[in-house]
């Protein structure tokens, strides 16, 4: 599960969560960015999500086990996914909810 590439492959979600496939998969062309996250062993985690401009923007952050599920944080220590099955070749996670700007 370390030092691999995923990608949401939103076309399979489910409402156990989102699923991510390795980078290296074959996942179909898409109009949006496709989030990316990568893991690495030390606990580090890169997360790429589209800019502005639809180019990866990378946020440092964190990972680690947390009562058997995987969190990955960001760098302010919020959480950004929850890893609740993973696989060699898939991930599903819940992505917290987000405040509205409202």
């Amino acid at each position: 599960m370390t030092g691999i590439t995923w990608v949401h492959v939103f076309e399979e979600d489910t409402p156990a969560g989102a699923v991510f496939r390795r980078e290296d998969s074959d996942i179909p062309l898409a109009r949006r960015p496709r989030e990316r996250i990568t893991l690495h062993a030390d606990g580090t985690a890169v997360l790429m999500t589209g800019g502005a401009d639809d180019r990866f923007v990378p946020q440092q952050g964190r990972w680690r086990e947390e009562a058997g599920v995987i969190v990955v944080r960001d760098a302010g220590d919020n959480v950004r996914f929850r890893i609740v099955e993973h696989s060699a070749n898939r991930l599903v996670v819940r992505i917290p909810e987000r405040p509205s700007a409202c």
